[in-house]
């Protein structure tokens, strides 16, 4: 009897992570090209494309400000280097400075994004219907989060890599083209 009470509590133990693995939902993603649908439907996405050029102009004076704060940082190794502590505490100092002003910066401009991103949102009527098909198209095929596979305005994207399989941009783009047929 003992016996077959110690099997039971193994075989139970060796079950229960089992039930959970069977239990739990998996995530499915996809990734969604959004300037492609842009180029697709340019005369209706004028809001949307100019706030894509925000967007880069803003990226562009970002990354402007950081080629010179890099460039500091090698001239204070340079300093370092050279044992010259008055110039490598002075660039130092500089390289403070020009980092909280890129902080904020950064910080003052994704608010301004932010508003003109909800501002798109609510008032232009393309935009909503893009979204809106994305969200069809995720929701028709099981997907819980859609990211935007590329973008113009910074040299890395938010997706290092991806399966082809996911990417519903074909979809939502014949989604719109039923949309804009039955309008």
């Amino acid at each position: 009897m003992r016996r077959f009470a110690r099997i039971a509590s193994v075989l139970l133990c060796l079950a229960l992570p089992l039930a959970g693995i069977s239990a739990q939902q998996i995530t499915r993603i996809a990734v969604v090209d959004l300037q492609k649908i842009l180029l697709a439907y340019s005369t209706d996405s004028t809001a949307l494309r100019d706030y894509e050029a925000k967007k880069a102009e803003i990226q562009q004076e970002i990354d402007s400000q950081a080629a010179v704060i890099k460039s500091l940082q090698a001239q204070k190794a340079d300093a370092d280097k050279a044992k010259d502590v008055a110039g490598s505490q002075r660039i130092d100092a500089e390289i403070a400075q020009r980092t909280d002003a890129l902080r904020s910066f950064v910080r003052a401009k994704q608010d301004e994004l932010d508003k003109a991103a909800a501002a798109i949102k609510s008032t232009d009527a393309f935009a909503q219907l893009v979204y809106k098909k994305i969200q069809n198209v995720a929701e028709t095929d099981g997907y819980s989060l859609v990211l935007n596979l590329r973008s113009a305005d910074s040299v890395m994207s938010a997706v290092l890599w991806y399966s082809p399989m996911i990417d519903i941009t074909d979809k939502v783009i014949a989604a719109l083209v039923g949309a804009n047929a039955t309008q």
